[in-house]
This record gives structure tokens, C-alpha cells and sequence, in this order.
């Protein structure tokens, strides 16, 4: 059986007597139902892991006491952020789960022109607040220690101007460069993926103007989640540690 990854964002160490948070708790005594004497692995996002023993376990409480720590790390040597136009429902949660598991360092949600996705004040703050969830859940997962940051979302404009020494990429169904004709970078990479109705041409223009290069995945034009992963799973083929 598969050992249970638990996130827990306080400081760990080896002999500490914790009680998991509710939404652990919760995971491990009502879903999981994990008994007293069984073992989990914790990690708090600043990388490496705990092995911990469960002391006791019911349906409200769960407290385990913090073994030996692991060094492991599986994080891509390869730094890369992600901005995503949001999209609508499930999408963009099935984009971020999926990006986290390949790897992605940072996910910006962004707005443009033809996005199609109103949210603001407390409906958008309680999204960033879900999507980073799902960002957690996803290291669980797939086995990273380090948790990707979901940033605040931001207009398109503002996220295109910000400085980075990152090698900036657009994807676009007419460009003249793919993947493999990139020149390897110096820093990370930073990706714009666009809404389901495209860029505009304007948004287009003015990422070129701010250094982005368009590339091309194939004859195709892919649905923006697909689009995301497509490119995400190339650049780490080619730079990152993908096989």
C-alpha cells in the first residue's frame, strides 16, 4: 500500500507530537481511515519530508508523532512560470493539478480581453484560495516537497510588463519557431497560454513588443488546457527533466 503524503504548513522536526490540521484530519481519519500505528509522510513545502506515526486516530483528531527526516526532492531543475488566462469552470483546475504535476514552479491566473471569466473581490480571492489547494493536493500526489505558488491574478498587460531575465514564450498557431528550435535559457521559462477564444491581436502584439517569442506545437490548434500541458511536457522534454 502506498504510503498517505500529508501537507502540513508548520514546522517540522523528528520527535514532534502533532496534530494534523482539520482538512488532514479529516483526509486521513473519515477517508483514509487510518488507525493508530500506521504511517504517514508530512512535508511543510520547504523541502524534504517527515516520516510519522499515528498515535491515535478517529474521526475529528488525528495526532502523530514526527520520525526521521528524507532529503528526497523530485523538483524539475528547470524553473518555470506559468500564466494562464482563466478559464472557465473545471479547466483551469484540471490546468493547474496537471501543470504542478509537470512540474510548474509558479501559475499566475490572468485576465484578457476575450478571457470570459468575471470574478472579483471575494469570489476571486476564494478561487486563488481553492486553486492553491489543488496545488497541494497535487504535490501530495505526484511526490514534490516543494509547493507551487499561485500568485494573485492580474490583468494580462501587467503580468507581460513585469521584468524577468526568464526566456518568454507565447503560443501561437502561425509562429515560425517550435520547441526545438528555442535557444536553451539562461534563467527559467515563463509561458503565456491564452483563453479559449485566442488572443487578440493587440494582446499578441504587445507580449512582442515586451520580448515574449511566439512558438508553435504543431498544425493543430489545441483547447487552452490542452495547449498548457502540451507545452508544459515539450519544454520540459527539452529543458527540464522529462525523459
Amino acid at each position: 500500500m502506498r504510503i498517505p503524503r500529508i501537507y502540513e504548513a508548520v514546522d517540522l522536526r523528528p520527535g514532534l507530537a502533532l496534530n494534523l490540521s482539520d482538512e488532514a484530519a479529516n483526509h486521513v481519519g473519515r477517508v483514509l481511515r487510518m488507525q493508530a500505528g500506521q504511517t504517514l509522510v508530512l512535508f511543510n513545502g520547504q523541502g524534504g519530508q517527515y516520516t510519522a506515526n499515528i498515535t491515535h486516530a478517529d474521526k475529528k483528531t488525528v495526532q502523530v508523532l514526527v520520525g526521521e527526516f528524507d532529503d528526497q526532492e523530485c523538483e524539475s531543475p528547470l524553473a518555470f512560470h506559468l500564466g494562464q488566462v482563466i478559464s472557465r469552470g473545471e479547466k483551469m483546475e484540471f490546468t493547474i493539478q496537471k501543470s504542478v504535476e509537470l512540474g510548474v514552479n509558479q501559475i499566475t491566473p490572468l485576465f484578457s480581453r476575450r478571457g470570459g471569466v468575471k470574478l472579483a473581490g471575494e469570489r476571486l480571492e476564494k478561487k486563488i484560495q481553492q486553486w492553491q489547494s489543488i496545488a497541494i493536493a497535487a504535490c501530495e500526489q505526484c511526490g514534490r516537497n516543494r509547493v507551487p505558488e499561485i500568485r494573485p491574478a492580474m490583468q494580462l498587460s501587467d503580468w507581460l510588463a513585469e521584468q524577468t531575465s526568464d526566456l518568454k514564450l507565447n503560443l501561437h498557431p502561425k509562429a515560425e519557431f517550435s520547441v526545438n528550435t528555442l535557444p536553451a535559457p539562461k534563467a527559467g521559462i515563463r509561458l503565456l497560454i491564452g483563453p479559449e477564444g485566442g488572443l487578440s491581436d493587440e494582446e499578441i502584439s504587445q507580449a512582442n513588443d515586451h520580448d515574449f517569442i511566439d512558438i508553435l506545437l504543431g498544425p493543430r490548434v489545441l483547447r487552452t488546457e490542452t495547449a498548457a500541458l502540451t507545452a508544459i511536457t515539450a519544454l520540459q522534454c527539452r529543458f527540464g527533466d522529462l525523459a
